[in-house]
């Protein structure tokens, strides 16, 4: 298992390159920086190119947070850092209403150098307070995609879909890549990258493991539970050390390949 070490270095080439103005293709990179560039070189695509990637952090025994809804220590510091980095790395971050609500996350990149991606909440029935964290302005784009007749700050861009019993994910994607935002992170909850996973929507997941045992609670994706092992998704799966976590990249559309000439793959 490779240390995927992001230097000051790493970084800036991997800002480079999501900005189109580098490879990492060359380079005097050690093997734990090489490792970083091939780990997060797929998610650091140049203006234009569309990608879904979906992140969550759980413990040991597969927990989001405790019974009480304490989700805030799951992740350890470098876990953490590894989230605000494909924040800065992507064009849109999206998170369901009981997120936002429950965790009152910023969605910033206040943990790392770069810019703060577009927020995006889907809020069916705009049980979204106003003042909520997620809207307040700092220069980012504000979206909100329900399916109700709310006023919202000004700022804030609001887009209407229909809903069944939720909103369709594709429909989601769909009026989004519209807005622009073609790189885009699905971050939480649970039950919202379980919804694009089993549309069929996710190029990648990222699963970060912390080294702790909670017992009970929430736990992370959720998907539709199969009768045999043989119909399980089975993803083709990089597994690196972050410092304090663990990390599993897995690719869900298109082969699980490092970056193009890179010659230094993680296995």
């Amino acid at each position: 298992m490779p240390r995927a070490d992001v230097t000051a270095r790493a970084w800036e080439r991997l800002l480079a390159l999501s900005a189109g103005r580098a490879c990492i293709c060359c380079g005097d990179f050690s093997e734990a920086e090489r490792a970083a560039l091939d780990l997060y070189g797929p998610i650091a695509r140049p203006e234009g190119e569309a990608h879904l990637i979906a992140q969550i952090g759980q413990s040991l025994d597969g927990r989001v947070a405790t019974e009480s809804g304490d989700a805030r220590d799951v992740s350890g510091p470098e876990g953490l850092a590894h989230l605000h980095r494909i924040r800065a790395l992507v064009d849109a971050v999206v998170i369901g209403v009981r997120t936002a609500l429950h965790d009152r996350p910023r969605l910033t990149v206040r943990l790392v150098t770069g810019r703060d991606p577009a927020r995006v909440v889907i809020d069916p029935h705009g049980r979204l307070p106003n003042d909520a964290d997620v809207l307040a302005a700092n220069g980012a784009r504000r979206i909100v995609i329900q399916s109700v007749d709310k006023a919202r700050p000004e700022g804030v861009e609001v887009v209407r879909l229909p809903r069944g019993a939720w909103i369709a994910p594709g429909d989601i994607l769909t009026a989004l890549r519209g807005l622009g935002l073609q790189n885009i992170l699905i971050e939480g909850g649970g039950i919202t990258i379980a919804r694009f996973l089993e549309a069929d929507l996710l190029d990648r997941l990222h699963v970060s493991v912390a080294p702790l045992i909670i017992g009970a609670g929430p736990q992370g994706v959720t998907t539709t539970p199969v009768a045999r092992l043989a119909d399980a998704r089975r993803p083709q799966t990089r597994v690196f050390e972050l410092g304090s976590d663990v990390l599993f990249d897995c690719a869900l559309s298109g082969p699980l390949a490092p970056v193009p000439a890179s010659g230094h793959a993680a296995q």
